[in-house]
């Protein structure tokens, strides 16, 4: 199956001064180019070498003497200092006060508890049978009287306000009603009659003065400011669109030709070294120091490597040594403070232990015994 081929871009006619802009333009840029490009690569190249042969393994360097200088004392502080001694106040601390304060809770606080609770709970029944039958009665009656109080309270207030009323409404309500409708009214209609006037006037005059300065301002700006735009400054701005693109598109150009040429230099300078420094280096290190090496390897550096195998194993089994006595020591110690610890008793099991479980492909079961 043939894929189609995109149909290609078509470009835009040129005319005469983009081409004679063109050429000169590239040289020029070209010409200023390839020594930046060339220097950029020089030190891209050096970066990477000064990073691989010099700022890595230092830094490498660095961070293993950080971990020596101050993670590993601090670890080995924690391991065998801290946490020994936190272990023993961990003890101390649950001897000294945990197992008091224990003793004191379960033989002191429970039973005192436990009688202030009784006391309580007597006490809450002698009050509860004290509302029952006294404070109960009582307020019900307060209640009664309380009630009979109001209500011929508020049946004097309803006749006080009924009177209130009435006097309110034909001495306040119904002047003001007249004045309102009689006199405030017609005043007004007459005052928002010249107002709508004097507004209409004041927005006529204005509109006017507003249209006369409109015209004025597109006749002495708005005119000069659009011919000068569009006879002016649009052709000046599209040359110099034009001479950008192409200062823009020659520095693209003059970059790639630059890299190309950069890159062939580099290749001529790094085969030059290759001949120069590398072959003969390889050469003296293959038939020269390689030989020595091995010479100097079997004859020195194993035996040294054996004894230092030999030394490190004596020394091992002198640490588990050591440490044995140190466990047997510490369990001898404890032995004679506490006495032995407690042998569990052994329990019947009605299931075979270990591996002679109870199965169905056995005889053991009542279901396929013979």
């Amino acid at each position: 199956m043939d894929l189609e081929k995109p149909p290609p871009q078509r470009q835009d006619p040129e005319g005469c001064l983009v081409v004679a802009i063109r050429i000169p333009v590239r040289i020029v840029v070209l010409v200023l180019v390839v020594p930046v490009r060339m220097a950029w690569d020089a030190l891209v190249v050096g970066g990477r070498f000064l990073n691989d042969t010099v700022l890595r393994p230092l830094g490498r360097a660095l961070l293993w003497l950080g971990r020596a200088v101050f993670v590993w004392p601090f670890v080995a502080l924690w391991r065998y200092v801290v946490v020994p001694v936190a272990k023993g106040l961990a003890w101390l601390g649950n001897v000294l006060f945990v197992v008091p304060v224990v003793w004191l809770y379960r033989y002191v606080l429970t039973p005192l508890g436990h009688a202030c609770a009784w006391l309580a709970r007597g006490i809450g029944a002698g009050m509860g049978w004290l509302y029952a039958r006294v404070l109960t009665p009582v307020g019900h009656a307060v209640m009664w009287v309380l009630r009979g109080l109001g209500a011929v309270l508020a049946a004097i207030g309803l006749g006080v306000l009924g009177v209130v009323a009435w006097l309110g409404r034909y001495l306040l309500v119904v002047p003001a009603l007249w004045v309102y409708e009689w006199i405030l009214a017609p005043a007004g209609r007459a005052i928002a009659w010249c107002v709508r006037g004097l507004v209409w006037l004041v927005s006529t005059v204005v509109t006017g003065i507003g249209i006369a300065l409109y015209w004025t301002a597109r006749v002495l700006f708005v005119l000069p400011a659009v011919g000068l735009y569009r006879w002016v400054l649009a052709p000046v701005g599209r040359v110099l669109a034009v001479v950008g693109r192409e200062i823009w598109d020659a520095l693209g150009h003059a970059w790639r030709v630059a890299g190309r040429i950069s890159l062939a230099v580099g290749r001529f300078l790094a085969s030059l070294f290759r001949w120069v420094f590398v072959e003969p280096v390889r050469w003296v290190y293959r038939t020269v120091l390689t030989p020595v090496g091995h010479v100097v390897r079997d004859v020195v550096l194993r035996p040294v490597a054996e004894a230092a195998r030999s030394v490190g194993r004596a020394t091992r089994q002198a640490l588990t040594a050591a440490r044995e006595s140190v466990r047997q020591a510490r369990a001898d110690f404890r032995r004679m403070l506490f006495g032995e610890p407690k042998q569990r008793e052994a329990v019947a099991r009605r299931e075979p232990p270990g591996r002679e479980t109870r199965t169905l492909g056995s005889s053991t079961t009542a279901l396929t015994k013979d």
